[in-house]
């Protein structure tokens, strides 16, 4: 085969929809395992090839770039995941990943769609990409894939759709814009694949996108082992047994449960703080600007469907760390 079908292929992550759907499968998915960035890399090689019918080995990736708002240093730490995120930048370093981190105050994560949408364009005009890879779930990307389709990039989408009960039981969703699964060439729903419902991919290859059982901190010896991480080369052994920073990472550095979250719709919107649904309870939880991540409060109307944890303010309880995981539908005019 000559050099020349050589398939360049450049890979885009939305970092905070990429930690989403790696928690679902630690926490809530029978795998009870996080996905591995290098796993995932070789699984999208060996894609690539399936569908521009190549060998694996002449679909290499050329760029790699995440994307994702990042807290203060001093309110990570306090927030005691300061450690971990270094932790994290050392596994993306290590396979090559590029990162991009823009600051998240009090407004939450802004402008993660924009940098990446501008990067992806650029880099494609002059690196020449074959094949565009987004990992993101958000029907905002349109655009951009429309640009890249007219530049002749073929553009891949690794989404996802789950449901699930968290440890309240209340009932939480994730899905993909199938807008932009309607605009690429390569539409990859990752959930069936990972469930067996794809004859492509045997066992051995779905168990590849995630760590390892043997290193994920199963046992006591490996939860107690936090140390390693100082030895030369980023290699740490614990019995014996190597293992990479990424796996540490994902597996015995991060295997607490997250702190309890639950999901409501905006009922009420004011300046600057409005009021969620709280059934059965009678009164409406209220939530502050501040406390919003990833949205600014000027794009939320009322109906949206936020994801939050239960804190408390000088009002009483309260919604802390506040997400939007649904918009309201359109009706054609302002609320």
């Amino acid at each position: 085969m000559a050099q020349s079908n050589l398939l360049r292929i450049g890979i885009f992550y939305d970092g905070n929809y990429f930690y989403h759907v790696s928690n679902y499968y630690c926490y809530s998915h029978e795998r009870r395992a996080r996905l591995s960035i290098s796993g995932l890399h070789e699984f999208i090689r060996r894609l690539a090839g399936i569908y521009e019918g190549v060998p694996p080995e002449f679909c290499q990736i050329v760029d790699c770039h995440y994307f994702r708002g990042r807290l203060p240093a001093q309110e990570a730490n306090s927030r005691q995941i300061l450690y971990k995120e270094r932790v994290f930048d050392d596994i993306l370093m290590s396979e090559g990943v590029v990162t991009h981190y823009l600051p998240m105050l009090h407004g939450g994560e802004k402008g993660v769609d924009v940098s990446l949408a501008l990067e992806a364009l650029e880099l494609t005009l002059f690196k020449k990409f074959d094949i565009v890879v987004l990992i993101t779930s958000d029907g905002d990307y349109v655009p951009l894939v429309r640009k890249l389709n007219a530049l002749g990039t073929r553009v891949m989408v690794l989404g996802w759709e789950f449901t699930y009960q968290d440890v309240n039981g209340v009932l939480r969703n994730t899905t993909t814009s199938a807008r932009i699964m309607s605009e690429v060439p390569y539409p990859v729903w990752m959930h069936g694949i990972i469930d067996g419902r794809d004859e492509r991919f045997d066992a051995a290859a779905i168990d590849s996108l995630f760590v390892p059982t043997s290193y994920r901190g199963d046992s006591h010896e490996y939860s107690e082992r936090t140390d390693g991480l100082s030895r030369a080369e980023g290699e740490n052994t614990v019995s014996g047994t190597e293992y990479s920073s990424q796996t540490y990472y994902e597996g015995v550095l991060d295997d607490s449960e997250p702190a309890p979250r639950f999901s409501s719709r905006i009922v009420q919107l004011k300046g600057g703080y409005g009021f969620l649904s709280n059934d059965p309870n009678p009164r409406n939880l209220f939530f502050y600007r501040e406390d919003l991540e990833g949205v600014d409060f000027s794009e939320l109307r009322i109906g949206d469907l936020l994801e939050y944890e239960i804190g408390h303010n000088d009002r009483g309880e309260c919604a802390k760390r506040i997400t939007r995981i649904e918009a309201a539908p359109f009706t054609g005019r302002m609320i």
